[in-house]
């Protein structure tokens, strides 16, 4: 399989390392030589320099006979103007990242279809819906869910206070016979670990686990956590993630958001009907304090400054703000949150080449997500047919050691499998997997 990324910033390269563990052949252009220079260091791929929007540069990288054609540079125009370019050449599919949510609706989609782009991705509105996920269930760090939520994926950080810590997987569950729950990874420090029921669970570690969505309260109680809902949000920065952000929650909400700028301020309060808008510095903690800061359940910072968005978020917390995000740009970032104290830090880009990676994929795959700081992916795959899969339990499936089952879902009922399990013929498997497992494991659902 063929691919070419125009663009080796956060999200060609993201895609591209993804990429490289499946022995795909990638090209990679960008006009700067010392990104791509990096990229070359670091992962197998090749390399051209110059503007993708350029019919001699497209040719060079071989665009007429590619599979798959990613347009994700910083400039929205020249994503779409090589995406039309690469599908008249012969591009069989092609993806352009976009600024300007308006691209996004449905009669405007058909519009860039029919020129030749066919899938628009916005990082912006990627990452808004990735917080209206978040703001849902104020416990949580992290929230997915498959199949319009018969089964979910959920993350919580476990603190010092709770009764599970020093406890096995295998422990828990022994104390709580009718526990349903499964989890997945612990995420501890930077390490990245697959639990087994030996699997010592210590203050800090960050739990992800899958479980039914009417059992969310039951588990969250075992882990010491309380599933209150949120009503008071504040939002910093007002511009891009934060208006969207404000968009999609002001509705159930009680949302303030602020920011520095003054037509940033007059286009919020245009475009916003139910969000109190306040002109101000992020960083001013009086001012925040007299907009009700202690009074918020949640604290959300997407500021375009990372460090002004870490710091006061940091800040959100110490007032005893129960759940707070952080947009940053740096993905170094997004691996230390749950050491310094933030809920969740999160990647508008990160997210977005996670969201383009399903389209490679060559299995029958329903869904994928990817969790914040976590090397790995969380896929969504259909059994099609009858093969070993369905002939033996799954202690007998030789599974990849850096990948695991984490549920099933069968007709309309919602399943947590052991080792005596065996799957059937059109059950949704979710599994979570190391990228070095990932080319095994779609082996065995093809």
């Amino acid at each position: 399989m063929k691919i070419v990324i125009a663009g080796a910033g956060d999200i060609g390269f993201h895609l591209a390392k993804l990429l490289s563990f499946e022995q795909k052949n990638i090209v990679l252009i960008d006009i700067n030589s010392e990104v791509l220079e990096y990229a070359q260091s670091h992962i197998d791929v090749q390399v051209i320099r110059g503007d993708s929007g350029s019919v001699a540069v497209l040719e060079a990288a071989g665009a007429e006979e590619a599979d798959l054609f990613l347009a994700v540079t910083t400039s929205e125009k020249t994503n779409l103007v090589s995406a039309i370019l690469a599908k008249k050449m012969g591009s069989r599919q092609t993806i352009a990242r976009v600024n300007n949510v308006e691209y996004l609706d449905t009669g405007t989609r058909k519009i860039f279809c029919e020129l030749g782009v066919d899938s628009l991705i916005s990082p912006r509105a990627l990452a808004a819906q990735e917080i209206e996920r978040l703001v849902r269930q104020s416990s949580l760090t992290d929230h997915f869910e498959f199949e319009g939520g018969k089964i979910s994926l959920y993350g919580i950080t476990l603190d010092s206070q709770s009764t599970v810590i020093n406890h096995t997987i295998d422990q828990i569950t022994d104390n709580h016979k009718k526990f349903q729950f499964k989890p997945i990874a612990i995420l501890r420090g930077h390490n990245t670990i697959l639990p087994r029921g030996g699997t010592i669970l210590r203050s800090n570690d960050h739990l992800y686990f899958i479980t039914a969505r009417d059992k969310i309260d039951e588990v969250l109680n075992v882990f010491g956590k309380q599933g209150s809902k949120a009503t008071r949000i504040m939002i910093v920065g007002g511009s891009d993630v934060g208006q969207r952000s404000a968009e999609l929650l002001e509705d159930e909400y009680h949302v303030t958001i602020v920011d520095n700028d003054k037509n940033t301020c007059k286009d919020l309060v245009e475009c916003l009907s139910n969000s109190l808008v306040i002109k101000g510095d992020p960083g001013n903690v009086e001012l925040l304090k007299e907009e009700g800061l202690e009074k918020m359940d949640v604290f959300i910072a997407v500021t375009p400054n990372s460090e002004t968005n870490i710091i006061t978020s940091l800040m959100a917390k110490e007032f005893g703000i129960g759940k707070t995000i952080a947009l940053v740009e740096n993905a170094d970032y997004t691996h230390i949150s749950q050491n310094i104290g933030i809920d969740t830090i999160i990647n508008k880009k990160l997210i977005a080449a996670n969201n383009i990676f399903r389209y490679v994929r060559k299995g029958k795959i329903e869904a994928i997500t990817s969790l914040h700081g976590v090397d790995a992916e969380i896929i969504e795959f259909v059994v099609q047919k009858s093969n070993k899969l369905t002939r033996y339990p799954l202690r007998e499936l030789r599974f990849p050691n850096n990948a695991l089952i984490g549920g099933v879902i069968r007709d309309d009922e919602s399943l947590i499998p052991d080792g005596n399990f065996q799957l059937q013929l059109d059950d949704k498997v979710i599994v979570f997997a190391l990228p070095e497992a990932i080319n095994a494991v779609e082996k065995m659902f093809r």
